[in-house]
């Protein structure tokens, strides 16, 4: 076997000690390996994709482009119907009539002649009213019924045979209880907004899990309890549900109802341009009345998203 020899203060390794060394270079080397085959790999961060303009471009006219088909094709359908009848009011006319009309439109010249601001103003103070009376009832009601399996079927058919009933049907009695043609519209508001509230609160009551009532009941949760800390959370998206539906069924009513009792409202301001031979004023009312429901059902939807528990 061959040996190291020490010859002018250098060391002369032989053939064995050389595996020696090679050995303990690859323990090394695998030593190193493992650790860093153990060492958590931190993926490097994915670069972000890159939007070109053109993409951009191309989303926002899929977004915006079939808006703007629709109405410019109900546009000139307008002008053509408007063409072919002399007392029709064509787009441009009904533009015109619109920019006056705007630019003054809170202007009172009596009781009956007021501007198209006043009119809405007024009509809104109603549906506040009677939506407001209708919140108040409907909603408690709501929880009763569903609450109560008694007081849901003693409720239950007086509420099925009422609510078909069309809301102008309502219109007579409040004339005749309130001898007034402003709280008999309230009064026709209110009937026509409480059913949606009463029956999509008692569904919602109805469908929380009977397992968190029934850990209410074992822990001897009042029934204030019950219903602020259990049945409330669970049910509001239904009540929304049912305040955006009656909402909308405020604001189409309305505008009949005041038809039927004048005084000022969009309703009456309607009827009377119609007296008046005013075409493109109604359908200047028609535009108005579609934008104000449609700003009233989106503020209660944005009001729906942000109370809404499964998008937090």
């Amino acid at each position: 076997m061959s040996t190291a020899t020490l010859t002018s203060g250098l060391v002369t390794v032989g053939p064995d000690t050389e595996a020696a060394s090679d050995t303990r270079n690859d323990i090394i080397v695998s030593k190193q390996e493992a650790s860093m085959l153990a060492a958590p790999v931190t993926p490097a961060p994915a670069a972000e994709p890159s939007v070109s303009i053109g993409e951009r471009c191309g989303s926002f006219l899929r977004a915006v482009l079939p808006p703007l088909l629709g109405f410019a094709f109900i546009i000139g359908l307008w002008a053509l119907v408007a063409m072919k009848s002399a007392d029709f009011p064509g787009p441009a006319k009904t533009l015109d009539a619109a920019i006056t009309l705007f630019s003054d439109p809170f202007y009172q010249n009596g009781p009956n002649d007021q501007g198209i601001g006043w009119n809405i103003l007024s009509s809104l103070k109603r549906v506040a009213i009677g939506f407001g009376v209708a919140a108040l009832v409907g909603i408690p009601m709501g929880f009763i019924i569903g609450r109560f399996a008694f007081m849901n079927s003693m409720l239950e058919p007086i509420i099925s045979i009422l609510r078909p009933v069309s809301p102008l049907a309502w219109l007579p009695i409040g004339l005749m209880v309130f001898k007034a043609a402003d709280p008999a519209s309230t009064w026709t508001i209110f009937i026509c907004s409480i059913w949606p509230m009463i029956l999509n609160t008692a569904q919602g009551v109805q469908r929380v899990p009977q397992d968190y009532l029934n850990v209410a009941r074992v822990l001897n949760l009042s029934e204030f309890k019950i219903i602020t800390k259990i049945l409330f959370p669970s049910v509001l998206p239904y009540m929304l549900t049912g305040i955006r539906l009656s909402i909308g069924t405020a604001w189409l009513v309305i505008v009949a109802a005041e038809m039927l009792t004048g005084g000022v409202g969009i309703g009456f301001w309607v009827w009377d341009e119609w007296n008046n031979l005013k075409v493109e004023h109604i359908i200047i009312a028609i535009f108005v009345i579609g934008i104000v429901g449609l700003v009233l059902e989106q503020f209660l939807l944005l009001i729906a998203r942000r109370f809404s528990y499964g998008n937090n």
